[in-house]
């Protein structure tokens, strides 16, 4: 069994409409306008607060990935917000930043405020790009140049993170500094990959290598180009350690490791087939890639207790259908993400609101978006638009 059944259900029967699906959207967007609060940003849930300082303020579950999300959609003409979206950035800047980081229950990386997802680089960059200014730029380069040599080696702590920031910046402001930084970044993390291909990722006490985008190799590989192309190396490797059965394919979270540790086998962005697929479509073996995604497509959605968002949700896995459709033309591909898409617009208007980037309903709607435009790019990896 290459994934576990009672953790999804069955897709909604009830067709693509895109009147329907913009109505959807508009939708999240609106509820996320009711739940907001000027001075306290959003209420955090319960599983994205866990032991962080609340209102939450980072790219991943807080503030400033709420703010970039409905900018996003309001520039792709999907949504209209009455939010001051540059006023809520800077009151997370405001709030966030020198704020000791500290998880009791976790060892985390020696620099988590650098942290691109979860620290203070995510939140300087949207600021920057809702309301820039050359105070908001100095301090995201520290954070930055900070961050270079973080430990852990993955996206959401460590230099590929960051390196896609200082990507970001490069193409939004063009100056030398920017360049500067983005190739310090990939030459030190190029420098780091061992000898097998792998980057080994020093994480909460532990030492992996992980395949999948969320901790690991595919968006290392990502984060490094055009500077260090290791794209066909990296195939090789997935190739090697992908587990395939009856026509379906998928992979452990950690190179050579067990496909369904104690935690349980992961189908999802951050670990599994959909995340492969979607951060590598453009040189997986394209049999793989197929198998990857009939996966995907076989299982169905995520149930209640994973939900709805980009991380290890239905929308998340929904964008390897997307992914699959850009890479080979099919539209069937299309068809089964936008079925995808309905079916998370329906999950979200069920549940109470969640207002997170990654593990929320807004993820949903971006996801909806991708599909109203047949556009794959998964948010922050591939675009910022």
């Amino acid at each position: 069994m290459l994934y576990q059944p009672e953790e999804f259900e069955p897709l909604t029967d009830e067709p693509w409409d895109e009147q329907r699906v913009r109505v959807g959207i508009q939708r999240i967007v609106s509820d996320a306008e009711a739940a907001f609060d000027p001075g306290g940003l959003w209420p955090a849930h319960e599983w994205d607060a866990w032991e962080l300082p609340v209102p939450l303020k980072d790219l991943y579950c807080g503030a400033a990935g709420m703010a970039w999300a409905l900018d996003a959609l309001q520039r792709r003409g999907h949504a209209e917000t009455k939010l001051n979206l540059p006023a809520a950035a800077l009151r997370a800047v405001e709030l966030g930043r020198g704020q000791r980081f500290e998880v009791k229950s976790l060892e985390l990386p020696s620099k988590p405020e650098s942290s691109l997802l979860l620290g203070e680089t995510g939140f300087l960059l949207v600021a920057w790009r809702l309301a820039p200014s050359s105070e908001l730029a100095d301090a995201l380069l520290e954070k930055i140049r900070d961050n270079v040599d973080n430990e852990a080696d993955e996206l959401l702590w460590g230099s590929p993170g960051t390196l896609l920031a200082a990507r970001a910046m490069l193409a939004w402001a063009g100056e030398e500094r920017w360049a500067e930084a983005v190739r310090e970044s990939a030459d030190a993390l190029a420098g780091r990959r061992e000898e097998s291909g792998l980057w080994l990722q020093r994480l909460y006490g532990n030492e992996e290598r992980f395949l999948g985008p969320g901790h690991g190799l595919v968006s290392i590989v990502h984060s490094l180009l055009p500077e260090h192309d290791f794209r066909s190396e990296t195939a090789r490797i997935l190739t090697d350690e992908a587990i395939v059965e009856d026509g379906f394919a998928t992979w452990p979270a950690g190179a050579g490791g067990e496909l369904a540790p104690p935690s349980g086998i992961r189908l999802q962005w951050c670990h599994g087939a959909p995340g492969i697929v979607v951060t590598a479509a453009d040189y997986l073996d394209e049999q793989l890639l197929l198998a990857g995604a009939e996966l995907t497509w076989h299982a169905g959605a995520h149930g209640p207790e994973k939900g709805v968002g980009l991380c290890h949700g239905t929308a998340g896995n929904g964008y390897a259908l997307l992914k699959t459709f850009a890479r080979t033309g099919d539209e069937l591909w299309l068809e089964r993400a936008r079925r995808f898409a309905v079916h998370a617009l329906l999950q979200a208007e069920s549940t109470p609101g969640r207002y997170s980037l990654f593990t929320g309903d807004i993820g949903a709607a971006l996801f909806a978006s991708s599909c109203l435009n047949a556009d794959a790019g998964f948010p922050i990896l591939d675009t910022w638009d």
